[in-house]
């Protein structure tokens, strides 16, 4: 493929040692009882009920997790409760065979520049559920990178206090999922200072977001920064399902 700043060889071999190990963490983390193929509805509250008591009254089946989720209504911006049932037994789990990803490539183990910036700033990103609608999440700086000569500025959001990278590639409904991946953008404590900081894009832990493994999530979309024009040929490409079973 066409040059781009590569990582440093520390960073390649840490990338490629490490992979074993994140690949079975992931399959641990999909198959869980309260993992991605385990979700098997998300009912979401009428205004004002409570949650607490609504998880209470809910007649889960033995062995189904209930737990609440809150967002914002995308219209009003008011809170939004939600119950989420999970099967540890569900029909995605029964049926789930594997992964498939692409071989380790060290050429997609790259160097990047995150640049804090001073205050919150929220950027609209489309969600799969939304029709069309986009939802404001805090991006707290921006990662700038080099790709075949294409200089990009990469929008990440905070994910609970890890940046995620949500973007897309051309694989992505041909060789891999085709709303996007997502990947983690490890960074340094000291980050969050004004000034620019040297991260690694290791696209080799490119994964499939929630909605590809339950249709009861709302995934966010890779916005028009964040789409990539070349293929990148690394990271996990489907779930694969026996016996014909397709997520719903």
């Amino acid at each position: 493929m066409s040059e781009h700043p590569h990582g440093s060889a520390q960073a390649i071999t840490a990338a490629q040692e490490g992979l074993d190990g994140w690949r079975a963490a992931r399959r641990t983390a999909v198959t869980g009882p309260v993992g991605n193929l385990a979700l098997i509805e998300t009912r979401w509250l009428a205004p004002g009920a409570d949650p607490v008591e609504e998880k209470a009254r809910a007649a889960a089946p033995d062995g189904v997790t209930v737990t609440t989720v809150l967002r914002t209504n995308i219209h009003t911006g008011e809170p939004e409760h939600a119950l989420r049932f999970w099967d540890p037994d569900a029909p995605a789990i029964r049926h789930f065979s594997h992964i498939d990803t692409f071989p380790f490539r060290p050429d997609w183990v790259i160097e990047a520049t995150f640049t804090p910036v001073s205050a919150d700033r929220r950027v609209p990103f489309e969600h799969i559920r939304d029709s069309g609608g986009s939802r404001d999440l805090v991006v707290p700086g921006d990662i700038h990178v080099t790709l075949d000569c294409v200089d990009y500025t990469l929008s990440a959001f905070d994910d609970d206090g890890t940046l995620l990278l949500v973007f897309g590639d051309p694989t992505n409904g041909n060789e891999t999922y085709g709303a996007g991946r997502f990947l983690f953008v490890p960074r340094e404590p000291d980050s969050d200072a004004t000034g620019g900081n040297t991260v690694v894009l290791d696209f080799n832990r490119a994964f499939v977001p929630p909605c590809g493994f339950s249709a009861q999530y709302n995934c966010p979309l890779p916005p028009r920064q964040n789409r990539l024009h070349l293929p990148v040929e690394a990271g996990e490409k489907n779930p694969v399902f026996r016996d014909g079973y397709t997520v719903h």
